[in-house]
């Protein structure tokens, strides 16, 4: 199965259209969504930083180890090989972009985390770019990231988002620290987390603090003729588009709204809207910058191995107060904000939670 950022339900609504105009983009979405969906579940460098006395500091960490493939135009992987590790630019903007917005993933987990890659030993980072004729997506398939190009009337290239890249890459940090089932709840926590490190990454890259940032999920992605920003807004789930062909974004704020359905495994890039916004009030109230204490809880529970494959909203949000309290005390800022968070969306209330 593949871990996709767009969403089934849109690329559905894309492949409806009558519109003359957008006949390729409908086109397009319909192989999109007929495609295979077969899946298969060091090296260091020397950092020069300042500090502030003005000292040059000298530090030795992990470098990404990263190779860069093509497709062209091919839906088969891995491609050939157009850029390793060494290599100088290939000049190709896909490949690129994929090469350096791996890097940024890397050195977001680095600097955050202390983590070596997905695998934390420090494995290769493995993408393919230019996947399929006009293809309409971004996944993760147990082994590497691939990414369409889109089909230039609705979607650009799915390598002009950074937090695209970091969504994919941390399905594979999600896997290997132990899984969560891409089916409902659990896979809705699943999607959840990649767009939490997701939108933690450009912040880390840009220097955001949590009141600074746009807390969207694939902004730049679209083509100016869409009606939206991107494909999800973490701290405003619902807003993210509204657009004649793509509808309005359907993802609930709250549980009161939870979407039951069997489309899109259970609705897993629908629901995650409510986990996403959890983090986001619980980032935003603590401030700062959001990777260190709201990012550092959800890391250390996602990274725990306590969690099960079939974990739902409500052991999800337990277990990161749980986490909250370890690392900061029980009566800890941190601790409440967390608490805070997932009862202002609904997954927790005071009968549930008699620790309030």
């Amino acid at each position: 199965m593949r871990h996709a950022i767009v969403p089934p339900y849109l690329l559905a609504r894309i492949a409806a259209t009558t519109e003359p105009h957008l006949a390729g983009a409908a086109e397009a979405a319909r192989a999109t969504l007929a495609a295979d969906r077969d899946y298969r579940p060091t090296r260091s460098r020397l950092r020069l930083s300042i500090d502030e006395a003005g000292s040059l500091i000298a530090e030795t960490g992990p470098a990404p180890d990263r190779t860069i493939s093509d497709a062209h135009g091919a839906e088969t992987l891995p491609g050939v090989k157009v850029r390793g590790e060494d290599d100088p630019p290939t000049g190709d903007e896909a490949a690129d972009e994929a090469f350096d917005g791996l890097g940024a993933t890397f050195d977001f987990y680095w600097d955050a985390y202390g983590r070596n890659g997905i695998d934390d030993a420090g494995g290769q980072l493995l993408a393919t770019v230019h996947y399929g004729e006009k293809y309409d997506n971004a996944f993760w398939n147990g082994e590497r990231m691939v990414f369409g190009d889109g089909d230039g009337d609705i979607f650009t290239g799915f390598t002009n988002s950074l937090t695209v890249i970091a969504h994919e890459l941390t399905h594979g940090v999600t896997e290997v620290s132990g899984g969560l089932e891409y089916q409902g709840q659990s896979g809705a926590l699943n999607e959840s987390i990649s767009d939490v490190f997701g939108a933690l990454t450009e912040q880390h890259q840009l220097g955001q603090t949590a009141d600074q940032a746009s807390w969207l999920i694939g902004e730049g992605i679209f083509t100016p003729s869409v009606q939206g920003k991107a494909l999800r807004s973490m701290l405003h789930p619902g807003t993210a588009y509204d657009d004649d062909v793509l509808g309005k974004d359907p993802q609930p704020a709250h549980m009161r709204d939870y979407v039951v359905t069997t489309g899109d495994n259970g609705g897993v890039h629908i629901n995650s809207g409510i986990p996403n916004r959890a983090f986001a009030l619980a980032a935003t109230e603590l401030g700062g910058r959001a990777w260190e204490r709201a990012g550092l809880i959800w890391y250390k529970t996602v990274t725990s191995g306590t969690l099960s494959p079939t974990t739902d909203f409500a052991e999800f949000a337990a277990a990161t107060i749980a986490t909250a309290e370890a690392e900061y005390g029980v009566k800890s800022e941190e601790v409440a904000a967390v608490r805070a968070a997932w009862k202002g969306v609904g997954v927790i209330d005071d009968e549930r939670d008699p620790k309030s």
